[in-house]
């Protein structure tokens, strides 16, 4: 497997914030955090491309049913 060895700004950032260390109770809550935050800015352009795009319920219901699969051909 190849990995990138360089940090990411935010992994960068987090290391200087955080040079010390953090009981499991806290850890949990930080990761909490950071998991509230992307999952609101996930939720944030989600709501944006529903309004862009005039998508509804119904456009969800019909993806839902879509049948993109190809027939296998012997």
């Amino acid at each position: 497997m190849i990995t990138n060895a360089k940090l990411t700004n935010l992994q960068l950032e987090l290391i200087k914030m955080f040079s010390f260390q953090l009981n499991d109770t806290q850890l949990l809550e930080i990761r909490d955090i950071l998991t509230k935050y992307f999952a609101d800015k996930a939720t944030n352009e989600m709501d944006k491309l529903w309004l862009n795009n005039k998508w509804s319920d119904e456009t969800m219901e019909n993806w839902a049913n879509e049948h993109l699969r190809t027939t296998y051909k012997d």
